[in-house]
């Protein structure tokens, strides 16, 4: 609520009352709140940080960072670059499916689609977000790469290999892809749609040429979550994507993932304070460090593309 401070001029004398905004009760411990919640965040940031350093820290001690960062693909090595291989391999293949999937699930959904088929629709996408991890393990696993990677396409696949994990990935952050592209759509003033009809642009045109540029941004931090999502994904990659350390780019074979070797080495066969134990906080570090590049290059997308409305 605004109030009068003093007392102004006659109306017409030139200048108008000065506002300002009345305190209200409770906005205080509210702020406080607020500033707490994303003060949690950071400190939760932290957290992980600290817990994962000391380890990594330890193993670099004990093994050099040229033979972390190599192409050891023995089953005892400590390269960790044949895991990068398979977790860059299955993220693509998984953006290949969940980009232009989630894309036109939002164009549709944004100007497409009547409000009545819109209500069913989108919850109806997001849903894909609720189902766990592990189930699309097994559905890759005993319908993916059996049913439809060898039976009906009739590949020669390994029973464990990144084309069916990546597709699977890819279905799994869909709804990541779809969700927030339709948000930054949606977001998008009618009046520049508008505008590219009263040119004689028909709706498609519009839409490729109008309001996805408009929505760049938005569309490109989407991107890139879903890719976060896919780097960080365990349970599809380790139920099957395979256990080998393996450097061919050959989709059809299998290939250990980072967050697999993390998984299956801190199933307990460890001991702790062991190098292979160690071994696990070096890998967890250096997937915490891609997943942080790829958000600092969101936001730099974010800015750089952003049109305020």
């Amino acid at each position: 609520m605004a109030t009068l401070t003093e007392p102004g001029p006659p109306f017409g004398a030139g200048s108008a009352p000065v506002l300002t905004a009345k305190p209200r009760r409770g906005e205080a411990v509210i702020k406080v709140i607020l500033v707490a919640a994303a003060a949690t965040s950071i400190l939760v940031t932290a957290g992980i940080l600290f817990a994962v350093i000391e380890p990594a820290t330890e193993f670099f001690s004990e093994i050099s960072p040229r033979e972390f960062f190599s192409t050891d693909t023995s089953t005892n090595g400590y390269g960790v670059l044949p895991l990068v291989v398979g977790t860059m391999l299955t993220t693509v293949i998984a953006l290949m499916v969940a980009v232009p999937i989630g894309l036109g699930a939002a164009m549709y959904l944004s100007e497409y689609a009547s409000k009545r088929a819109r209500s069913w629709l989108k919850p109806t996408v997001e849903l894909l977000a609720g189902v766990p991890s592990v189930v699309y393990g097994f559905f890759a696993v005993f319908f993916v790469i059996p049913v439809v990677l060898r039976d009906g396409l009739g590949l020669e696949v390994s029973a464990y290999n990144s084309l069916g994990a990546g597709l699977v990935l890819g279905v799994m952050i869909i709804p990541t892809v779809a969700s927030l592209s339709e948000d930054a759509l949606s977001a998008v003033p009618l009046a520049l749609r508008q505008g590219s009809f009263a040119m004689g642009a028909n709706r498609m045109q519009t839409t490729l040429r109008v309001v996805m540029p408009a929505a760049l941004s938005g569309i490109a931090a989407a991107i890139v979550l879903g890719m976060s999502r896919a780097v960080g994904e365990t349970m599809i990659l380790l139920m099957a994507g395979g256990s080998i350390k393996n450097v061919s780019l050959d989709p059809r074979e299998g290939h250990e993932t980072m967050t697999g070797r993390i998984a299956r080495t801190a199933l307990g066969e460890s001991p702790v304070g062991s190098i292979e134990y160690k071994y696990l906080f070096a890998v967890a570090l250096f997937l915490f460090v891609i997943t942080f590049v790829m958000n600092m290059v969101s936001i730099a997308i974010v800015r750089r593309f952003r049109q305020p409305y």
